[in-house]
């Protein structure tokens, strides 16, 4: 960074969230100081943004899905939770589902999320969604190949309909480097308050990479339609990953008021 602070920095700098920053970091600079407020400054904008969108959604009775898929660590959890942080938790609700009950086993896959989908007038974000059985479920061996392309071959339909009968479909995936989902697993792990996360599928993730990564091709291939394509976030950077997240979201849905000045995507410096 240059040694000349320009005027605008300066009253960043000046605020209390940067004296916050700087006694809660145990090296902080500066720059990093300038990247993390304006970072902040960005998020309260498109927050703010989002609180007209759900205003819009209970007013009009709209019904909202967002899927949230990506590697483990990849900050999908992250992303959710700076979106809806600020919204009114009676109207939206986050699902991260656990494995299903011998009985949902056996039903036919879809069923437990079709009851999960949202009543009129709100939103449903899922933390994994069906798509579980495109990825994770055939790379551990949790579903034969049969169930696979039985998946496969009906999910593109399901979309279609849920999407006919009135549902506005977003579809995220959160892509990261390997180099970086190490990275991610060991910062877990360290962390008396995080390390419940890692579980014995996050274990395996590094050496099924490869595996993981051919059937994320497939996903792609096969279910990235005109009427529910996929959202690409790169997600190295978590900071980032969640501005162009509720970006993306504010861009894709004709909420009332929409002010295209704010939500119009602004470069966070790397």
């Amino acid at each position: 960074m240059k040694d000349n602070i320009s005027e605008k920095d300066l009253s960043i700098l000046n605020k209390k969230k940067a004296l916050k920053y700087f006694l809660s970091k145990e090296n902080p600079s500066i720059s990093r100081a300038l990247r993390y407020l304006n970072y902040e400054s960005r998020l309260t904008e498109l927050q703010e943004e989002l609180i007209k969108l759900q205003k819009w959604v209970k007013k009009n009775d709209e019904k909202i899905v967002i899927i949230f898929e990506g590697r483990d660590a990849a900050g999908k959890g992250g992303a959710i939770r700076r979106a809806m942080e600020h919204l009114n938790p009676r109207e939206f609700k986050v699902v991260a589902l656990p494995k299903p009950t011998d009985e949902e086993i056996g039903q036919w896959y879809f069923q437990r999320y079709i009851n999960l989908l949202p009543m009129k007038g709100t939103m449903v974000l899922f933390d994994r969604s069906w798509y579980n059985r495109a990825i994770v479920e055939p790379v551990n061996g949790f579903c034969t190949k049969e169930q696979y392309e039985i998946f496969m071959n009906q999910v593109n339909d399901f979309e279609r309909m849920i999407t006919e009968s009135g549902v506005r479909l977003i579809k995220f995936y959160f892509s990261i480097s390997k180099s970086e989902q190490e990275k991610r697993f060991q910062d877990i792990i360290s962390s008396p308050i995080k390390k419940w996360k890692f579980s014995a599928v996050d274990q395996k993730a590094l050496e099924l990479w490869d595996d993981y990564t051919h059937y994320k091709k497939e996903m792609f291939t096969r279910t990235n339609t005109e009427v529910a394509p996929w959202k690409v976030i790169k997600a190295n950077r978590k900071t980032k990953a969640r501005i162009e997240t509720i970006e993306y979201i504010l861009n894709n849905i004709p909420y009332d008021d929409k002010d295209l000045e704010v939500i119009k995507h602004v470069h966070l410096e790397d």
